[in-house]
């Protein structure tokens, strides 16, 4: 079992460093970045972050790999035919409920 004064200071310790990872940009860059190629990384930042957390969610979340693979045309089809977000989660949820309900059958 974990004693108390380390796991406070376990946390002291996590919280200092998500703190400093937050505040050193904002103190080190206060004039408006002018290079174009560090604007232009820095503007794909959160998407590469976003899909980097996403897709390995997508394939390990589920029983089957077809049931992700087909989850996940349902998506990129339904957001290339610019359905709203909710419609995207939904299309690509019911599809993977059915291919499980489907598999879980043929298996």
């Amino acid at each position: 079992m974990i004693r108390t004064d380390v796991f406070f200071l376990y946390l002291l310790v996590m919280a200092g460093v998500t703190y400093l990872i937050r505040a050193l940009p904002l103190v080190l860059c206060r004039e408006k970045i002018e290079n174009r190629f560090i604007r232009s990384f820095l503007y794909y930042i959160p998407y590469a972050v976003l899909s980097a957390m996403t897709i390995p969610a997508i394939f390990y979340s589920t029983g089957y790999l077809i049931s992700a693979l087909l989850g996940l045309a349902v998506a990129v089809i339904l957001s290339f035919m610019e359905k709203k977000l909710l419609t995207v989660a939904i299309g690509a949820c019911c599809t993977v409920f059915i291919v499980e309900c489907v598999m879980k059958f043929l298996v």
